[in-house]
C-alpha cells in the first residue's frame, strides 16, 4: 500500500517536472531567438554608424576648406566696408 502511494506521488512529481521543464525550454528558446534579433539589429545600427562616420571623415577635409574660404570671403567683405 505504501509502495503504491509512493509510486503515485513520484509519478505525479515527475510529470509536473516534465511539464515545467518543457515550458521553461520553450521560454528559453523564445528568449534566445529574441536576443538574436536584437543583436542583428544592433549590428545593423553599428554598421550604419560606421558608414556615417566614414562619410563624415571623408568629407571633413572638404568642409574645412569651405570654412576657410568662407572666412576669407567674410573677412574681405568686412575690410571693404570699413
Amino acid at each position: 500500500m505504501a509502495f503504491d502511494i509512493l509510486v503515485i506521488v513520484l509519478s505525479s512529481l515527475l510529470g509536473i517536472f516534465l511539464v515545467l521543464s518543457i515550458f521553461t525550454a520553450v521560454l528559453i528558446l523564445k528568449l534566445v531567438r529574441s536576443l538574436r534579433e536584437i543583436v542583428a539589429k544592433g549590428e545593423q545600427l553599428v554598421d550604419s554608424a560606421e558608414a556615417i562616420g566614414e562619410t563624415l571623415r571623408r568629407n571633413a577635409g572638404a568642409v574645412n576648406i569651405v570654412k576657410l574660404l568662407m572666412s576669407f570671403m567674410g573677412g574681405g567683405s568686412r575690410r571693404r566696408k570699413d
